[in-house]
């Protein structure tokens, strides 16, 4: 009788799956393709697509910001959510008119590219991704400048996988950016900064949370260096701005983004 047993839970055993093994990156391009195979089969298939830009962040931080951050808080709300992985950083998006200059466009070592591409960028890379095999494409825009795209691209890719009967859908939760911005600053207000501080570009909420990411990209030296202001391309003060501070953003944008992924993958 027991040999019975032992041969029964053996038997069991081999007919289970063996349980999948955990990438040994959540970024995309670090992984093989059939690492990746191996990875949505497992169900890891909620994809995040990070949106930055390169854009001018004032004298005192590096071009690269949004972008650097849009992949830094995607990799911490992939290990949040358990199921997903983070594609390649769009670090060309639409930054105004070249020609004539204008915004952002006006300072050395802005890119811009029309609407029309970044869209059709999306869209494409989005029809990959359906094709293998995730099945929840998470579009977190880290510029405020393309919202309007974003939303554009959703709609048209939800019609298209809907019309065939695909089981993906797309998204792209306004949680992310809210939580990086309004909320952000709410919680600088709470502890006595002013909105002239707090600013909407390279100011404090901007430059904390670099220095919390990466403070490679911000030059320590120029935080206190008196702002020409928007001729300076800074609209806020980062002269109070610190990595503990910008800790608190994190945690916020990542916390938001996480809970409005879930819910609205729950509600499918």
């Amino acid at each position: 009788m027991r040999l019975v047993s032992l041969l029964a839970a053996v038997i069991l055993a081999c007919a289970l799956p063996a349980r999948a093994e955990a990438p040994r990156s959540l970024f995309l391009e670090d992984l093989t393709w059939t690492e990746v195979r191996a990875a949505t089969a497992a169900h890891m298939t909620t994809i995040l697509v990070p949106i930055g830009g390169t854009e001018q962040n004032g004298p005192h931080m590096a071009l690269g910001k949004h972008n650097v951050r849009a992949r830094s808080l995607a990799q911490k709300i992939a290990a949040a959510l358990g199921n997903a992985l983070v594609a390649p950083v769009i670090a060309y998006v639409p930054e105004g008119s070249a020609n004539p200059p204008a915004g952002h466009m006006r300072f050395p070592g802005t890119i811009t590219i029309p609407e029309e591409a970044f869209e059709k960028t999306l869209e494409g890379a989005a029809q990959g991704f359906r094709l293998h095999g995730f099945r929840n494409i998470v579009f977190l825009g880290d510029h405020g400048g393309y919202r309007k795209s974003l939303e554009r691209v959703v709609e048209r890719l939800n019609a298209d996988f809907v019309a065939a009967k695909s089981g993906v859908r797309a998204y792209a939760p306004p949680e992310y950016y809210d939580a990086a911005t309004r909320g952000f600053a709410e919680i600088l207000r709470k502890k006595g900064y002013t909105d002239a501080q707090i600013g909407a570009h390279a100011g404090l909420a901007d430059t904390s949370l670099m220095l919390a990411i990466d403070p490679s990209l911000v030059r320590e030296d120029k935080l206190a260096a008196p702002t020409k202001g928007a001729a300076d391309g800074v609209r806020g003060d980062p002269a109070h701005a610190s990595a503990e501070l910008g800790r608190l953003g994190v945690d916020l944008v990542v916390e938001r983004t996480v809970d409005a992924i879930r819910q609205a993958t729950a509600r499918r």
